[in-house]
């Protein structure tokens, strides 16, 4: 028993002895730095703003040491890339913008945010002036505001106290220029933005990117966030330009499914297109369930009134409770009026097109009533007395061209053809329909 116990003793001896240069060992194989990867692609909107919210998340969670994003994009919204650059601000760990082609309009915006800037060696950066929807400059108080957060982050961001903000406002500003550039809005190509302070080195990649950084290639973590399914959906739906699409495709959809039999594709297409725009704006945070719950309240309401005589208030309510609905769910209230007001009269035009032009063609002919009520399917308000045809008589008063005649002894209203006919003169019965006597005055020699 002694043998055992000493056996024992020795063993746990050994582990205690063990146990620190475990930890340590531990302790190497989780010093390695953890740098993100976060890419910046496409047109920059509220869908990608989302995306790089739940990345810069997930990085401080895991304590990442550093952030690297990956620009490649040609501009987009201005409200989202002024987000992007709060959410790039707001974060402790260190952030470097790695223009990977091109960094435009408010691409350019978001790298002079980061730490440090570096570019492929082909890479461009600016041309970041403000152009409204309809593709023209925008306003002079929306360009000076603009300019001003350009020249801003230039001067707050970067190494040795700042950029020269010069450059900025030349990107920003078609008016101002800088020496040794031409006129219009600046555009820095990778060499001429190593120059002027606006890059810190030209890579050819991540991975040289990290080695500029001064990391080992063995001794970092590289963590690559992608985006997903989800939020990929979100970036479509979110945009401003297929928000319209969205709506017009699904309230003319609902339309033509109210006034057709049963339930078929333009309903299907009508409540997908509504979902989809629910589901992106949803998975990109601006969304949530009430406005969905409003907007499907609103249809059926829509629904009630379609079976109920005449328009009141069930109509009334349902439009209103969809119309609140998308402005819930809607980002921005303007963009939300420029789609509802597309959607109102692409929905009109295109109803009108279909009920007239297409109203008896093919599917369309469900959509249009068809029956005609024809006098030769006895559809006729009075009799038509056939007998009356070719009959002659005389005129009880002047024609002009309506009045009364005498026709094999009967006093009836006629109408003549279009001429006046004098009271007294013989006519001749030359047409009927119903109580309709159209006559036609006889010449003496006839």
């Amino acid at each position: 028993m002694n043998k055992w116990l000493k056996v024992a003793f020795v063993s746990y001896l050994l582990v205690f002895l063990l146990l620190p240069l475990q930890m340590i060992v531990k302790a190497d194989d989780t010093n390695d730095a953890i740098v993100y990867v976060i890419p910046v692609e496409q047109t920059v909107e509220r869908g990608l703003e989302a995306f790089l919210e739940r990345s810069f998340n997930e990085a401080a969670e895991e304590n990442a040491d550093h952030i690297i994003l990956d620009i490649h994009t040609p501009g987009g919204a201005v409200d989202a890339a002024g987000n992007i650059a709060n959410i790039m601000n707001n974060t402790a760990i260190p952030v470097t913008a790695f223009i990977n082609s091109e960094a435009i309009s408010a691409g350019a915006y978001i790298a002079l945010n980061a730490d440090q800037i570096v570019m492929v060696p082909n890479g461009q950066m600016g041309s970041a002036g403000v152009i409204d929807g309809s593709g023209n400059a925008a306003e002079e108080k929306v360009q000076s505001l603009w300019v001003s957060r350009m020249k801003t982050a230039a001067e707050e961001n970067g190494p040795d106290g700042g950029r020269d903000p010069a450059y900025a406002e030349a990107m920003s500003n078609a008016d101002f220029d800088v020496e040794g550039f031409p006129s219009g809005y600046l555009t820095l190509n990778a060499e001429q933005a190593l120059e002027v302070g606006y890059a810190d080195a030209i890579e050819r990649n991540v991975d040289g990117v990290i080695s500029f950084l001064g990391y080992q290639s063995d001794e970092v973590n590289i963590v690559h966030s992608e985006v997903s399914i989800a939020e990929q959906i979100a970036r479509f739906v979110t945009n401003p330009i297929v928000i319209p699409i969205l709506l017009s495709i699904g309230s003319l959809g609902l339309i033509m499914e109210l006034y057709s039999p049963g339930f078929g594709v333009p309903g299907f297409m009508g409540i997908s297109a509504l979902l989809l725009f629910f589901f992106g704006h949803m998975v990109a945070g601006f969304a949530g369930w009430e406005s969905l719950i409003l907007v499907v309240v609103g249809i059926v309401l829509l629904g009630v009134e379609m079976v109920a005589p005449g328009f009141g208030i069930f109509g009334i309510l349902g439009i209103g409770l969809i119309i609140g609905g998308l402005f819930m769910a809607s980002f921005s209230t303007t963009v939300m009026v420029i789609s509802v007001g597309i959607t109102l009269v692409v929905t009109i035009a295109a109803a009108i097109i279909l009920f007239v032009f297409f109203g008896n063609r093919g599917p369309w002919k469900k959509l249009v009533l068809q029956a005609q009520t024809t006098s030769e399917e006895g559809y006729l308000s009075t009799e038509t007395d056939q007998a009356l045809m070719g009959q002659t008589g005389k005129a009880l008063s002047d024609l002009r061209p309506a009045g009364i005649a005498l026709i094999n002894d009967r006093r009836l209203d006629v109408v003549s053809e279009g001429s006046y006919i004098g009271r007294g003169s013989m006519l001749k019965v030359v047409y009927t329909s119903g109580s309709r006597v159209v006559v036609r005055e006889i010449e003496q020699n006839d």
